[in-house]
């Protein structure tokens, strides 16, 4: 097997494991829960710009860019050559020691989040990050209680799977104590049975009817994805958060806005995807695409929030100077490939492809949303009635013709695109001709 090393020479390396092997290996020494989204999965060995290769040497389109976290694409050279500069440099140190790396992104990150967001903490993962954040407003508010959307996911720890609202991806444990759930602005399925024409926002003053019957009226604090990834793309009216964040700042609440997977210029107009609704919240959360798939994640909060807090606190991996470099890299990348553009552009392209979708299977998709390249795509027939096989036999034909989408939602019945911000109006073309060659397929198989 051929290696491609950051200076573009070739290097010959053992060859991968045969897929079946591997599955076995897996089976046997990795824990059961950590499942995987294929029946018949590819053995990846290589990844390139938007495409993924497996052990035989074929070509996937990545459109999931690894759970929304590739946001450059594959091994781009620049971040590669920044990364593979910084371990052969200085690999790691710990937040209680003085590095430039973790100064500088901090710097950044202050310039480019919106309002007086302009103190970080930097992490391991977005599960921590949310984690933090909740604590630092616990502790800024001298309140506990915490406000989460159904339909959510903010990580996998004790804390940030309590605050999912989402039953896929809760533990069976006892839950964190302290958490109230409001309903989300899920508009294709109104919990409140009603149209985007007449809602008059229930879903956001739902928020003030939980204040009022599930906390003390005194709640620390709300998070929430400005655009929900798990949940399946779910994306709330274009007042939705002013309202909401009103509401929060009667009470003396402070909020969160997870930006996980929204982040980093992926819904297009803007770095993060709160902006869409022109809020400022309180802290935002960050992690994924901001390192392009190396372990980091990020609290950025107003200093309001923080100043005060000055008990010692420490994160042993977070911070660590191999992965802000590279998050560096990754920002300046962004600006200077012009990519949260060329996100809204494409974006925009692949909406109205996948609205054309819609038109010519009614009967098999029920609702297409999100912003820029942070997009869903929900089977269910006319009734509303959620096409979960259907969802999950697309996706597995999909791979087998060689493109690489996500599923997701409550009911497993949204198909999730979210690629690295690098596509092109080619590769929309390619999966969306690929997409809906396997919809033809699944309609067929229902037909008999």
């Amino acid at each position: 097997m051929i290696a491609y090393l950051p200076s573009g020479k070739e290097e010959e390396v053992s060859s991968p494991m045969n897929r079946e092997e591997l599955k076995k290996k897996r089976e046997k020494y990795i824990v059961p829960g950590v499942k995987q989204m294929y029946a018949e999965p590819p053995h990846f060995v290589k990844g390139k710009g938007q495409y993924l290769y497996d052990e035989t040497g074929r070509e996937y389109l990545d459109m999931f860019a690894g759970i929304v976290t590739v946001s450059v694409g594959h091994c781009h050279p620049k971040v590669t050559q920044r990364t593979v500069e910084q371990v052969q440099t200085l690999q790691h140190t710990s937040t209680i020691f003085m590095t430039q790396p973790m100064v500088e992104l901090a710097e950044k990150l202050a310039e480019i989040t919106p309002g007086d967001l302009s103190k970080t903490f930097v992490t391991n993962s977005g599960t921590e990050a949310n984690e933090a954040a909740i604590r630092f407003a616990r502790l800024a508010t001298g309140r506990n209680e915490v406000i989460a959307l159904e339909h959510s996911y903010h990580g996998e720890s004790h804390l940030a799977s309590t605050i999912t609202g989402n039953h896929n991806w809760r533990p069976d444990t006892m839950p964190a104590a302290g958490v109230a759930y409001a309903a989300n602005a899920y508009c294709y399925r109104c919990p409140f049975k009603k149209t985007p024409d007449n809602c008059s926002l229930e879903c956001a003053k739902d928020v003030e009817r939980v204040i009022q019957t599930q906390t003390s009226g005194k709640p620390a604090v709300m998070i929430a994805e400005p655009i929900q990834g798990v949940g399946g793309a779910i994306t709330p009216p274009d007042d939705y958060f002013k309202e909401v964040k009103s509401i929060l700042e009667k009470y003396g609440a402070l909020f969160i806005a997870d930006e996980v997977q929204t982040g980093v210029g992926r819904t297009g107009k803007h770095w993060f995807g709160i902006s869409n609704w022109g809020v400022v919240p309180d802290l935002m959360t960050m992690a994924k695409g901001l390192a392009n798939g190396l372990p980091i994640g990020a609290v950025v909060a107003s200093p309001k929030v923080v100043d005060g807090l000055v008990k010692q606190q420490i994160n042993t991996f977070g911070g660590n100077p191999v992965s802000t470099a590279t998050a560096c890299a990754v920002l300046e990348t962004i600006e200077e490939e012009k990519l949260m553009e060329n996100a809204r552009v494409v974006g925009d392209y692949l909406m109205d492809g996948l609205r054309d979708l819609q038109k010519q299977f009614p009967d098999m998709v029920g609702d297409v949303r999100g912003k820029g390249l942070m997009v869903g795509m929900e089977l269910a027939d006319k009734n509303k009635t959620p096409l979960t096989q259907e969802t999950a036999r697309i996706v597995e034909m999909a791979k087998d013709d060689g493109v690489v989408i996500g599923k997701g939602g409550l009911y497993g019945n949204t198909i999730r695109i979210k690629p690295p911000l690098t596509i092109t109006k080619e590769n929309v073309d390619t999966m969306l001709k690929v997409v809906r060659k396997a919809m033809e397929a699944t309609v067929k198989v229902g037909a008999k």
